[in-house]
């Protein structure tokens, strides 16, 4: 049963045989087990070692408590399994890398795969979606391809925060008209994604682990899209991505926060207010009605004692609100 984490079906029993009766001599084990002293105190000294013993006087040992000692080891097994699957990975990588190398040099198309229809492009993105293990760059703007929801998105970005990897999207206004779709994303900002807004992009664009980019090849659609690998084709996206980076702005501030911060519905409309919604789009968002939305602008405007939207978000940036 423990075999898992490197201990013998015989150790085992040892073990099992100390948690039984833990005044036994190594003799009695013996007697208990059917076997020699000789082969009980071999396996006594594997089990001291691997933590499940400890010695407490000449010939005598106490067991550790399995939840302590198995545990332990179960998080050391775990480690180095986690360990020795990251060094096959870059392996992997870099036997995929030569592969790919050799190929191109013979066949330069393969720099570039064309996929296109709605499924294709379904199971590709899948496909390397699945297979990514350190970031997910992204440049989103509409159109997508399949259902949108609010609860596919969330469970998809805590996936992959809880792998480990490194999520940058920049956001167009177009692209979070979806209701509900905003507070998700300051929801995740806030957890660990890093987002931020610009007024437009050019297209939309996937980048996974900095291998292999993900681009529309028609305006507004996504049934048609070019993947691109390692390559200087490559490496100019990459530089594009990080261009529009630097102009977006962050969805969460990093600057600290005045004691005087509005409520978090206030706070939500600034944001919405700073990446270029209007009025209606707002209260979409919102659900409510645009008339709402223009009142509780005039009344934050009123309470900061300003005149205009340019000032309120100048003055809520400079508090550390936005």
């Amino acid at each position: 049963m423990l075999g898992a984490l490197g201990i013998s079906e015989f150790d085992e029993r040892v073990y099992r045989a100390y948690l039984a009766k833990p005044d036994r001599s190594a003799r009695e084990i013996a007697e208990h087990l059917g076997t020699t002293p000789s082969r009980i105190r071999h396996a006594v000294a594997r089990l001291v070692e691997l933590g499940l013993l400890r010695r407490e006087r000449q010939g005598q040992y106490r067991p550790v408590s399995p939840r302590t000692a198995l545990s332990a080891l179960l998080a050391t097994r775990r480690a180095d399994t986690e360990a020795a699957f990251t060094s096959v990975w870059d392996a992997v990588d870099d036997l995929a890398s030569e592969y790919r190398a050799n190929r191109l040099q013979g066949d330069p198309s393969q720099l570039v795969e064309v996929i296109t229809g709605e499924e294709a492009v379904t199971l590709r993105v899948a496909e390397l979606t699945q297979s990514m293990r350190t970031h997910f760059w992204v440049l989103d703007r509409p159109p997508y391809l399949g259902p949108y929801t609010v609860e596919l998105e969330e469970n998809f970005t805590m996936d992959l925060l809880g792998r480990g990897i490194d999520i940058r999207s920049v956001y167009t206004p177009e692209a979070l008209e979806q209701p509900g779709r905003f507070q998700l994303i300051t929801r995740l900002a806030n957890l660990g994604e890093q987002a931020r807004f610009l007024p437009s992009l050019p297209f939309r664009l996937r980048i996974m682990d900095r291998r292999v980019a993900l681009l529309a090849l028609i305006g507004g659609r996504y049934d048609r899209i070019a993947v691109v690998h390692q390559s200087g084709l490559l490496d100019a996206i990459l530089e594009l991505f990080d261009t529009y980076w630097q102009r977006a702005q962050p969805v969460v501030s990093t600057t600290p926060v005045a004691p005087d911060q509005p409520s978090a519905d206030d706070l939500l409309l600034l944001k919405m207010l700073q990446a270029g919604y209007k009025d209606q789009a707002i209260a979409r968002q919102l659900g409510t009605s645009s008339r709402t939305v223009t009142r509780r602008i005039a009344a934050i405007a009123s309470r900061l004692g300003l005149d205009t939207r340019f000032q309120m978000g100048t003055e809520a940036a400079k508090r550390g609100w936005i």
